[in-house]
């Protein structure tokens, strides 16, 4: 029976990346594989006997004395709290194959080479851009940034651009040098799964081999999901709220267009939308967050769901889920989005940061006939099922773990 390890900062449904990670798990374990996980002690972790090899938790919220923070500096360049941990497992676990999520800062880059010295073959999804940029998201505070494809890694600390902390971009400067130097996601890789075409053709004009990825798109279980077609009266944002999101874009266009707008999530620039809102008057609802059943209602029952990224978005899984539910997708033409959205089929585009363009799209889309966006909801049920569906994902996986282990 073949065995698989799935590595991941978090065990628990936190982001979509950790969705990924779990429900990926979870389909293999279906299959016939034997499970084991590696990741980072947390108070909301789910149960799972390998918690005995996870790493302490490492939270950069939280307030640490300057002992404890250098400390946490040490593990994010190179953890062998993570390393020792690992090769624990591996001796109870010897696996086929381990496939790894997001490691970056909690397990560190470290771990792969522990993997690769195990002659384990290693793979890598690509949640975000972190193995080219150094911060992981190619964006600053004045936009898309790419600087460090041709120029030094120095600009991470000279735009700050690790949470706008001179300390923070420094360690992670360290971080992406000493891996750079070690040749760890490069050299020790043996393969890259990317959600989005586009991601590949970004790492591939960052350096990287084209033969060295697999385009796996995500997916979802549509039957799970119980879809309406009838037309709602508001438009909908559900997820983070950070800057990159185009939040506040969002929230202009509704205003200028006039239309209803309802906003779902929690994040560091709640405080900061609110503000905005008394400002524009417009009709907007916070409602904080929402999740399972109620938040499948709003998605249900919107006019349109609205994702107006403003840094390159690789495969956001709220596109999925809002195509499964029967809901169209309005979208910022940026990263991997407009390959997921069939424009005038499934939902619109629009361009990225342009409030001007986004408040005329809501308001042709508000001016729609009924008819046309209950259309637009079943060609977007009907896209999913085909194109994002279960089946393919699991072929396109278990092949490219076949592969792995005759080249190994």
């Amino acid at each position: 029976m073949p065995s698989l390890i799935s590595i991941n900062n978090y065990h628990y449904r936190r982001g979509g990346s950790d969705v990924v990670y779990l429900d990926h798990a979870a389909l293999m374990e279906e299959q016939g594989w034997n499970n084991a996980f590696f990741s980072m002690r947390h108070p909301n972790n789910l149960e799972t006997p390998w918690s005995k090899y996870f790493v302490d938790e490492l939270e950069f919220g939280h307030s640490y004395s300057i002992v404890q923070k250098l400390a946490m500096a040490m593990k994010v360049v190179h953890s062998f709290e993570a390393q020792k941990k690992l090769k624990g497992l591996l001796n109870d676990f010897p696996a086929d194959v381990a496939h790894l999520h997001c490691i970056y800062h909690h397990l560190s880059p470290s771990i792969i080479s522990t993997l690769r010295d195990s002659g384990i073959p290693v793979v890598m999804t690509a949640h975000d851009l972190k193995i080219a940029c150094p911060a992981y998201k190619m964006l600053n505070d004045n936009g898309v940034c790419e600087k460090c494809k041709d120029g030094s890694l120095l600009n991470v600390v000279r735009h700050r651009c690790v949470r706008g902390s001179l300390p923070a971009s420094g360690i992670v400067m360290v971080e992406s040098s000493l891996h750079r130097l070690l040749n760890t996601y490069q050299g020790k890789l043996n393969k890259v799964v990317v959600p989005s075409r586009f991601f590949m053709e970004k790492f591939i004009e960052w350096g990287w081999p084209r033969e060295r990825f697999a385009y796996i798109p995500n997916y979802v279980d549509a039957s799970r999901f119980e879809p309406a077609f009838e037309a709602g009266d508001y438009f909908l944002y559900f997820g983070r709220l950070a800057p990159e999101k185009g939040i506040a874009t969002l929230m202009r266009a509704a205003a200028a267009a006039g239309v209803k707008l309802k906003i779902a999530g929690t994040g560091p620039i709640e405080a900061e939308l609110h503000a905005m809102q008394v400002e524009l008057a417009g009709d907007v609802e916070f409602l904080g967050y929402r999740s399972g059943a109620d938040l499948h209602a709003l998605i249900r029952e919107a006019l349109a769901v609205v994702l107006p990224s403003e840094w390159y978005e690789n495969a956001p899984m709220s596109v999925l889920e809002s195509f499964a539910l029967g809901t169209p997708v309005v979208g910022a033409r940026i990263g991997g989005i407009p390959e997921m959205v069939i424009e005038g089929e499934t939902g619109w585009t629009f361009e990225s940061r342009s409030a001007e363009d986004l408040t005329a799209l809501l308001s042709r889309v508000n001016a729609m006939p009924a008819s046309q966006i209950a259309q637009a909801g079943r060609s977007a049920r009907n896209h999913v099922v085909s194109k994002f569906n279960r089946a393919g994902y699991l072929q396109a996986t278990l092949a490219l773990y076949a592969e792995l282990a005759v080249k190994n």
